[in-house]
């Protein structure tokens, strides 16, 4: 994972239709990575993870892995 205090240029995020104007993740493709950032501060600092990465991530938030860190109510 790198973090990066400025923001890449020309990326195409995208937010969970979960997210209700409030602070969301976002989300977007850069080269064979995955950036990661905040709605509510665009101009803010990202992450940067591999695809292998994401993908794991991805794989333990569908099976609950996560589940219980915060709760959640929708």
């Amino acid at each position: 994972m790198s973090t990066y205090a400025l923001v890449p240029a020309d990326l195409d995020w995208r937010v969970s239709r979960t997210c209700d104007g409030g602070q969301c993740i976002r989300v977007a493709r850069k080269g064979e990575s995955v950036v990661i950032g905040n709605t509510n501060d665009p101009e803010g600092s990202v992450s940067e993870f591999s695809a292998v990465e994401w993908q794991q991530f991805l794989a333990g938030a569908k099976l609950g892995d996560f589940d219980g860190i915060v709760q959640v109510s929708y």
